[in-house]
């Protein structure tokens, strides 16, 4: 089978035991400050109640490990820090996610690095308007030097593409989105925070001179944006290992966790 769809169980099976505790404290170190570089331009961050006591936790059979932190505040619903796996036995799963409030239709951040015990890592800009028929809206963000630096870390040699085999993950995929392996180095390593911060700073810039959205139009866009950020986490593939380790009824209780959903529930203007 091709490396570019080929399953995280097939790559796990391959290489079960290795040691990524050096790859986890390079990659979360990047996300960490990549949310913290996030967070400063938001005022009145709170902690989420739910993420309260989950800096760290372990499965039962403490085969997985892992942290759930996200905050909210003023312009900004849900900005998370977190990561799952086994530092020891090669699977991580790490991320920095911002899901912007509904004062602008800057597209929301996701940034994902991972180990399996491959590198993976994924990318994206989630569009806040249909984009097949926004042609400004596609421009503005995906356009010009976004699209520049996804052509050229599309065509590195040292990466390969990575297909979700969920169906759903596949249509969240925007034109700037980036989901690809490497091997596991320092050289991979090096170009991929380069080109995080880049993708970081673009991100920024367009918070600074972004115009606002009307406020009749704003309930809509939220229900929008809710209903994504739910499909994400509940149809992401990941959730299959995590459920073999915590059991079906606790990953329900994770994803709605790692969704906000009592976040959206409580703020929701729809």
């Amino acid at each position: 089978m091709s490396t570019d769809t080929k399953t995280i169980d097939q790559f796990l099976t391959e290489n079960p035991d290795v040691d990524v505790s050096k790859a986890w404290e390079r990659s979360f170190g990047i996300l960490t400050d990549i949310k913290n570089r996030i967070a400063e331009r938001f005022s009145e961050l709170e902690l989420d109640p739910d993420c309260e006591g989950r800096e760290y936790y372990t499965s039962p059979n403490g085969e997985f490990e892992g942290s759930m932190q996200a905050w909210s505040g003023k312009g900004i619903e849900w900005l998370v820090n977190s990561w799952i796996g086994n530092r020891k036995a090669s699977i991580l799963d790490m991320n920095a996610t911002a899901f912007l409030g509904q004062e602008t239709d800057v597209p929301h951040f996701v940034m994902v690095f991972g180990t399996i015990p491959k590198l993976f890592f994924y990318f994206d800009l989630i569009p806040r308007s249909d984009i097949r028929t926004d042609e400004e809206y596609l421009d503005k963000y995906y356009g010009g030097e976004a699209n520049t630096d996804f052509l050229e870390l599309r065509g590195h040699p040292n990466f390969q593409w990575s297909v979700s085999h969920g169906q759903y993950m596949r249509a969240l995929l925007s034109p700037s989105a980036i989901s690809m392996s490497a091997e596991l180095t320092d050289e991979n390593m090096d170009v991929l925070e380069d080109f995080a911060y880049r993708f970081l700073n673009r991100w920024l810039g367009w918070l600074d001179n972004a115009q606002p959205v009307p406020a009749e139009k704003r309930t809509e866009l939220q229900r929008y944006d809710h209903k994504v950020r739910e499909l994400g986490y509940r149809l992401d593939p990941m959730n299959k290992l995590a459920a073999q380790v915590f059991g079906e009824d606790q990953v329900e209780t994770m994803i709605d966790v790692r969704m906000g959903k009592a976040q959206m529930e409580k703020n929701k203007t729809y």
